[in-house]
């Protein structure tokens, strides 16, 4: 992967969408760094420390700690997010946007522009739900009468009109940079979060100093875990099966055609991440819920509540449900097994052994179900285990294996595209 950033460096078409990404990058961070005014600084030592052993900590991960300080950025792409995981169903729900996403490049157009529309308004939504937030943390300055209104109307577009800066920045670097804009922030601001993992390894090596011995060994312990986190997470990205298709030939006139044995490619997990930031933000619901009640309050509906605590069992059960769940579901959206074994009926073609039409497609379902199993319980291990080392070694790491998937999976995608841009502009034409 160095290697390819050095031989993308020596291209200067590449070198200055390479610099002119990076900028872009340090645009977001300079964004995630600006104060909102009317927040008074005394209270965010509050509002960070309420977010410890939190689902509300998943949102500052990708923040890079933005969410935390309430800065301009706050929200950063999760407003994008969640516009971009609803139109993707309602996508398969309303036939009007079901047409519209099999009319191509143009089709794509009017449904990214719909999703813009959506993210506004989400935006505004996220920004009236923050400012509760931060009202009911004693962040605020003003709360009461018209300093109160006029505060909350300048906080609430301000974070609005963040989320969208946000956006466009993403989208900038798809159009000028090298792409992946959106989750290049997104990476971006978990990289900004290495010196809290840090952090972490000296308050167990202080821990360890005090007395308590065992978290010397916790130390090599959780390097041992996030190397194998990563390695495996490479090989899985990797990873393919690979369904065999041979194309009967046939004679058109004097020529030949078909006669070739190629495959279809399937991830392991072909869904990446999203799944595990839909199922968290899910799962996170009755934390966020719990914020807004008055501390002090005790009833049916609170323990119910607390029972979905970030270091309750039922946490990390129901959100690996989630994440199985969502996983398959992202599956089907991407892969129509009866129309691909139409497609390959078509074209004259059939997978060795297999007979054309339904049992094609009953095949390709079969491997579909078994790869996107694996895929999943890969995704929900990679989510689950920083919960349980938390609560195994009493520190917390806040979801360290989703962060890690983002990174690895961002970097190997990055890696992928420059390597295709410049395999196409050394390909050697007919003329040469």
């Amino acid at each position: 992967m160095f290697t390819t950033f050095r031989n993308a460096w020596k291209i200067e078409e590449l070198r200055k969408k390479l610099i002119f990404t990076v900028m872009i990058l340090v645009v977001f961070r300079l964004g995630s760094a600006i104060p909102i005014p009317f927040i008074a600084a005394e209270g965010l030592t509050a509002l960070s420390s309420s977010l410890d052993g939190n689902p509300l900590a998943y949102f500052d991960m990708l923040t890079g700690g933005a969410f935390s300080q309430a800065t301009l950025f706050a929200l950063s792409v999760a407003p994008y997010i969640n516009a971009s995981i609803i139109m993707q169903l309602l996508t398969v729900a309303i036939p009007a946007l079901e047409r519209l996403a099999k009319e191509g490049e143009q089709g794509k157009r009017k449904i990214s522009k719909i999703t813009r529309y959506v993210a506004v308004g989400i935006s505004l939504a996220l920004s009236i739900a923050y400012y509760m937030l931060l009202r009911s943390s004693g962040v605020l300055s003003y709360t009461t009468g018209f300093s109160g209104i006029f505060s909350a109307i300048i906080i609430i577009l301000c974070y609005a009109a963040g989320a969208m800066l946000v956006i466009w920045l993403g989208e900038q670097i798809d159009t000028k940079g090298i792409g992946s804009g959106l989750s290049l922030l997104i990476f971006a601001g978990i990289i900004s979060g290495l010196p809290t993992a840090i952090n972490v390894l000296q308050e167990m090596w202080a821990r360890g100093m005090a007395g308590s011995y065992q978290f010397f060994a916790y130390i090599p312990l959780m390097v041992v875990l996030t190397l194998a986190v990563v390695v495996f997470v490479v090989i899985l990205t990797n990873s393919e099966r690979r369904i065999p298709v041979q194309y009967a030939k046939r004679v058109v006139g004097r020529k030949q055609y078909g006669g070739q044995s190629t495959h279809i490619p399937i991830k392991v997990n072909m869904s990446g991440v999203m799944p595990v930031i839909f199922a968290s933000s899910m799962v996170s619901l009755p934390t966020i819920i719990l914020t807004f009640i008055p501390q002090g309050t005790e009833n049916f509906f609170v323990s119910f509540l607390r029972m979905f605590n970030y270091d309750k069992p039922l946490y990390a059960i129901l959100l690996l449900i989630l994440i199985v769940a969502f996983n398959y579901f992202y599956v089907a959206m991407q892969f129509n097994p009866v129309e691909m074994a139409n497609n390959i009926r078509k074209n004259n073609g059939a997978i060795p052994g297999i007979r054309p039409g339904k049992p094609t497609s009953d095949f390709i379902s079969k491997v579909l179900g078994k790869i996107t199993f694996v895929g999943a319980i890969f995704l929900g291990i990679v989510a689950i285990l920083p919960i349980a080392l938390s609560a195994f070694m009493n520190v917390n790491m806040s979801l360290g294996g989703t962060s890690l998937l983002i990174v690895v999976g961002v970097a190997l995608d990055v890696s992928r595209q420059l390597e295709s841009y410049m395999l196409m502009r050394h390909h050697k034409g007919f003329l040469e």
